[in-house]
């Protein structure tokens, strides 16, 4: 029958829209708007970077100045004056790099136009390249784990899978990690139940509608009215799974409202807009609109998702890293697989026909995603459509990087989080430049190229492939150098997509951080013969300073901390150079929902850490000089405080008390300049010992004593693989 012509109507009503991304909530609960004008911010960040080379310029003008007025100086001020200039120009370096890179990342964000959803949706008219969704577990919580797979499984992409790659001991000694073990081997054909019944439906109302359309003869304002059913009935699924979710922290508030109310709005707002088309109240959408909407509705819930458990056969890796977990189930990709016992134990061998036990289809792309970390619905979705793109055919890694969970309740949590949301800006920036490091937490990654990389080696005496570096402990820094090595690009997405858990106390912040600082200098050598062939200066520059930093800034402010440096050496245009880093930086944790104060707590807070980074570079310097890998170290996610090894708490009192004590030396011996930096410090590090960490545990922890709840961060099972 032929549609009536539609009567007059107001404008067509728009689904509501999502808030501003820079909509923040400050310190003290209030929500602001913070997008910044970036034509202003560009410019100022322009500004900045003259004043800080004129100040640098100027200071090292007036060094050699300092030359020329001491012509009796003896070698042990040469050596000084060397050592002052060598460690003041590192953080210069460091400062520049900031600034250069926040200029990068205001520049791309000006740039950005990302896809509507509407024509985003265009991806359901054709068939997609396979993905799969690689999720790495170690002794999870099981609502951690629930909700990171949900999140993957939810995504709008079609044709995906979602594996959940699970590395606990196959065989527990105590029944408590053994009843764990078993339910998260249970999880994932939980979830995929979960989701089957509204999967059925879509799929039913699919080939109904298919059907109806055979001969080109149905009705829109009818299939519009279907089409709103289906729609609110899935906008009803997602509520419904959204009450029944317990918000007991600011994580689960996110996953509720990031990840099921979202979708929940977005298609009760479809629905809305189809029933008022239904009622002749705006024009019929076409036969390709709905088939559109209809495989949209199907794509939400037809997921396939299931567990791998390397360790259970013994033909595979067993290295206690995550790499080596992903690099087992990626080189099975592609095949089937039967079990098979042998007289050491379970083997997994390849099968052309009859029955396997193990399916791993091929996939076009990869998403490796953290058992902490959440993605936002339209992640793979957008991140694909940048794949697909002709000109990216040589991008091997597409990513968001991750930022922390907002509304964090710890004062240690918020701050440590608000190190990563500004790392989020510098990783950013690094694109402008070519200097894309990939980030583990999560990232899409092109298959073709991981191929590219696969080497075999023999472990235990059978062969293992390897895709993604694991000779040190941040796989993901070192492949990002073997990538760009061959030929492949990385890229960053600009848009904030995905959310990762910070670590809530002192003990698993410095098993995070001392893994983060721990390989740097081990891949630097990699990479200095990398750019000696692609001869570009700014990637130069980025991914130079991307490995170095920690280990240079450290002992630069270990260098200044402990020696009293002559005040001839000190300029007043040092504090004029690190001025616009520090009004910058504070500038960004402003627009990024952050205290202008949290500044200062920032900078206490990595003091605090400079005995856990000089940990870790130092772990480099081992493996570097004894070829021997450094264990892994899982930063903990568990209920329950992790304790700090004594060590660190006894290093970091130390600097306090050597602080203080070089402090009262330089005033007695007149040394104004170097007084006034050493007191300071120590107060910021009492400050920061007493907020970040607590005497009580404090003390606990440095007498190896553990109170009732706390779990150990140096050698437990909890903690450490």
């Amino acid at each position: 029958m032929p549609t009536a012509p539609a009567p007059a109507a107001p404008a067509r009503p728009e689904p509501t829209p999502p808030p501003p991304p820079c909509l923040v909530t400050d310190h003290r609960g209030r929500r602001r708007d913070r997008r910044p004008n970036l034509t202003r911010e560009r410019r100022l960040t322009t500004v900045m970077i003259g004043v800080t080379l004129v100040a640098f310029g100027l200071f090292v003008t007036q060094t050699a100045f300092a030359l020329d007025d001491q012509p009796g100086a003896t070698g042990r001020w040469f050596l000084e004056l060397f050592a002052f200039t060598s460690v003041v120009s590192f953080l210069v370096y460091g400062n520049l790099v900031y600034q250069f890179a926040r200029l990068g990342y205001l520049r791309r964000r000006h740039r950005h136009r990302p896809l509507t959803t509407e024509e985003l949706s265009v991806a359901h008219d054709r068939a997609q390249p396979p993905l799969c969704v690689l999720v790495p577990s170690y002794r999870e919580e099981l609502r951690t784990i629930r909700q990171t797979l949900l999140s993957a499984a939810l995504q709008e992409y079609p044709n995906r899978r979602v594996v959940l790659l699970i590395d606990d001991p196959p065989e527990p000694r105590d029944q408590v990690a053994q009843a764990l073990l078993e339910q998260a081997r249970a999880m994932p054909a939980e979830i995929e139940a979960q989701l089957l019944a509204p999967a059925e439906r879509a799929r039913a109302h699919l080939e109904d509608f298919e059907r109806r359309w055979a001969g080109g003869g149905g009705d829109a304002r009818d299939e519009a009215g279907r089409l709103a059913g289906c729609a609110a009935a899935a906008a009803e699924w997602f509520d419904d799974l959204a009450t029944t979710v317990g918000i007991d922290d600011h994580t689960d508030a996110v996953f509720v409202e990031q990840v099921l109310r979202t979708p929940a709005r977005d298609l009760g707002a479809l629905a809305r807009r189809l029933d008022a088309v239904a009622r002749g109240g705006f024009e019929a959408p076409s036969e390709a609109e709905l088939r559109r909407h209809y495989r949209r509705l199907l794509a939400l819930f037809d997921v396939q998702c299931s567990a791998f458990e390397r360790k259970r056969f013994v033909n595979l890796s067993h290295a206690p890293n995550k790499a080596m977990n992903l690099n087992s189930y990626i080189g099975l990709m592609g095949r089937r697989w039967r079990e098979t016992p042998a007289a050491d134990g379970l083997h997994l061998c390849p099968v052309e026909d009859g029955p396997a036990d193990v399916v791993a289809p091929a996939a076009t792309y990869l998403i490796t995603l953290d058992a902490d970390s959440l993605l936002l619905p339209d992640y793979a979705l957008r991140l694909v459509e940048v794949m697909e793109r002709p000109q990216n055919s040589r991008t091997a890694v597409v990513q968001t990087p991750y930022s922390a969970v907002p509304e964090a309740p710890g004062i240690l949590e918020r701050i440590a989080g608000a190190t990563t949301d500004l790392q989020y800006i510098i990783h950013q920036g690094f694109t402008a430049y070519g200097a894309t490091f990939w980030v583990g937490a999560n990232a899409l990654l092109r298959a073709a190229a991981l191929d590219d990389l696969c080497v075999e080696e023999e472990e235990r005496g059978f062969t293992v492939r390897r895709y993604i570096q694991d000779r040190t402990v941040i796989e993901d820094t070192e492949s990002s150098v073997d990538l760009v090595a061959k030929g492949w690009e990385l890229t960053n997405y600009p848009a904030r997509l995905s959310y990762s858990a910070t670590p809530p106390d002192f003990g698993a912040l410095v098993i995070q951080r001392r893994r983060w600082a721990n390989g740097g200098l081990i891949i630097f050598p990699k990479l200095v013969r990398y750019l000696q062939r692609r001869r570009r200066f700014g990637e130069a520059v980025m991914r130079s300073h991307y490995l170095t930093s920690i280990a240079g800034v450290n002992v630069g402010v270990l260098v200044l901390l402990s020696y009293p440096f002559q005040d001839v050496l000190q300029s007043v245009w040092l504090p004029l150079a690190a001025l616009p880093y520090f009004l910058l930086y504070t500038r960004d944790l402003r627009q990024a929902g952050y205290h202008r104060s949290d500044v200062l707590r920032v900078y206490a807070l990595n003091l605090l850490l400079v005995p856990v980074n000089l940990g870790g570079v130092a772990k480099s310097v081992y493996q570097g000089l004894t070829r021997q890998k450094i264990p892994f170290g899982r930063t903990p996610k568990v209920q329950g405080r992790t304790s700090v090894p004594g060590l660190y708490l006894l290093a970091a009192v130390a600097l306090l008390l050597y602080a203080a004590a070089a402090a009262c030396l330089d005033v007695v011996s007149g040394r104004w300049a170097h007084a006034v930096f050493a007191g300071g410090n120590a107060a910021i590090l009492f400050y920061a010992l007493d907020r970040f960490v607590g005497w009580r545990h404090l003390l606990s922890d440095a007498a190896h004593r553990l109170p009732g709840g706390t779990r150990s961060a140096g050698g437990g099972p909890v903690s450490q693989r």
